[in-house]
């Protein structure tokens, strides 16, 4: 009789602890989205996970009482280091050893149907508890750390993220998500289109039917417009614009006289910045000497922060940008180490 009394008080002290891991197994944040949604469990674990250290509080008094009298029951047949040695076997499996398996679906049920009645002790309690913490954290305030220092810390938990077994979140969005946060020190020089790539025109040059078909076939939709030498840079040519107009003229009737100068060391964000201030949808690079090198468009900012490739209406080939990335790179080797 003495054990089957033995083995329902370590029974009712695992299951105190098991309540709690029961509570546990969900975050408020879910618990309210699934309890929003009309899951009923969730609805009833709301109503005790809901009053947050109040809730903790009886749980872990139910697991102190459940445990020391466990151990006085024990003590009292037998003698205190066998006690003290079960109690304890009883304590580690029951914080050391079913953590690390799921929580039970008759545990979280069991939980859910005492909900009402733990959610009453815990609202009776909630104000005492309440004092006590605000009195406990006006003495030693607490200081919570992420644990994440830089963008690389960010990053590898968007990664962690994926692999999580309960993770919502698509991998595109984390992917997207990834890149935004990293485009910001990739220099503009790394995806920038080099000069000798890009399709220029001539501020006295006429336009028309041939002149616009040739600039279509370049797979461009904006030019930069130069006057008497290709490093005097007037303007932008958008193509849009000789679509719409009906007669022809010359280029520098109908170009953008806006030009937006970057230095090619500048990192993306800062010509996001720079683009979002002057609506300007391309930009003129430079170097430390001033010269022309290249341009960056909009869509070479934007291609960086979502990860993946964006092919403007007039553009012709949607692997270009590709190709003036690589080209780009080579011309900034090129100018690094120059051919002697």
């Amino acid at each position: 009789m003495t054990f089957i009394i033995g083995i329902l008080f370590g029974s009712f002290a695992l299951a105190t602890i098991g309540l709690k891991r029961a509570y546990e197994s969900v975050s408020i944040k879910e618990l309210t989205k699934r309890a929003r949604a009309g899951d009923h469990t969730a609805i009833l674990l709301h109503r005790s996970v809901a009053y947050g250290s109040s809730l903790s509080f009886v749980l872990w008094t139910l697991i102190c009482i459940s445990n020391a009298m466990f151990f006085v029951f024990i003590a009292r047949s037998s003698a205190a280091w066998f006690a003290a040695f079960l109690t304890a076997m009883v304590i580690w499996f029951g914080f050391i050893w079913l953590p690390k398996r799921k929580a039970s679906s008759y545990g979280v049920w069991f939980a859910a149907q005492i909900s009402p009645v733990v959610a009453k002790v815990a609202s009776f309690l909630y104000p005492i508890v309440q004092r006590v913490n605000g009195w406990v954290h006006r003495f030693s305030p607490i200081h919570i750390h992420t644990g994440i220092y830089d963008e690389d810390d960010l990053v590898n938990l968007l990664q962690t993220q994926k692999s999580q077994p309960d993770n919502q979140i698509p991998d595109s969005a984390l992917e997207i998500a990834s890149y935004a946060i990293t485009y910001g020190g990739v220099l503009v020089r790394e995806v920038l289109v080099p000069r000798r790539t890009v399709r220029m025109v001539q501020a006295d040059e006429t336009t028309g039917p041939v002149f616009m078909d040739e600039l279509h076939k370049s797979g461009f939709s904006r030019f930069p417009v130069y006057s008497e030498n290709t490093d005097n840079i007037v303007g932008i040519l958008y193509l849009r614009d000789l679509v719409k107009t009906k007669h022809s003229g010359k280029v520098k009737t109908l170009m953008n006289p806006e030009v937006l100068f970057i230095h090619e060391e500048q990192t993306l964000q800062d010509a996001l910045q720079a683009i979002l201030k002057t609506l300007q949808h391309m930009v003129i690079v430079v170097n430390s000497f001033e010269e022309y090198v290249g341009v960056l468009t909009i869509e070479d900012v934007f291609e960086q922060i979502l990860g993946q490739q964006i092919v403007d209406e007039f553009d012709q080939y949607e692997d270009m940008r590709a190709v003036a990335s690589l080209a780009a790179k080579k011309d900034h080797q090129e100018r690094q180490h120059p051919a002697e």
